[in-house]
């Protein structure tokens, strides 16, 4: 948050959602006991920051689609690393959290084009 406004910096919270499947990588392999619920932990928190910000009505179009990218760099990693294939489930319930937030067409996100893979 920055301090003059109060309001969320979502600049920063890009970075973070863009570290991502880094994240997911390093917790795993770093961690293999804990690494990855450490990971889905991390990840959903932001998503209910992402949460909040859209319910406020103050979610940016380019955070909405920094986290579909994230989440679509995330399943593509846990299908690429058989250390992390099991975060497939919990990409899915991330994803999923982002789409309800999405328009109907589940493509835009208050009329602007929103990153789908």
């Amino acid at each position: 948050m920055t301090r003059a406004t109060g309001s969320v910096d979502q600049r920063v919270l890009r970075q973070c959602l863009g570290l991502a499947s880094s994240y997911l990588v390093t917790d795993s392999t770093m961690n293999p006991s804990g690494g990855l619920t450490s990971w889905n932990n991390g990840m959903n928190r932001l998503v209910d920051v992402l949460v909040a910000l859209h319910n406020r009505g103050e979610l940016e179009l380019d955070t909405i689609s920094a986290a579909s990218k994230a989440c679509s760099e995330c399943w593509t990693t846990a299908g690429s690393w058989r250390e992390v294939g099991e975060a497939k489930e919990n990409v899915r319930a991330i994803a999923v959290r982002l789409k309800g937030m999405l328009d109907e067409n589940g493509r835009t996100y208050r009329g602007g084009q929103v990153y789908v893979p």
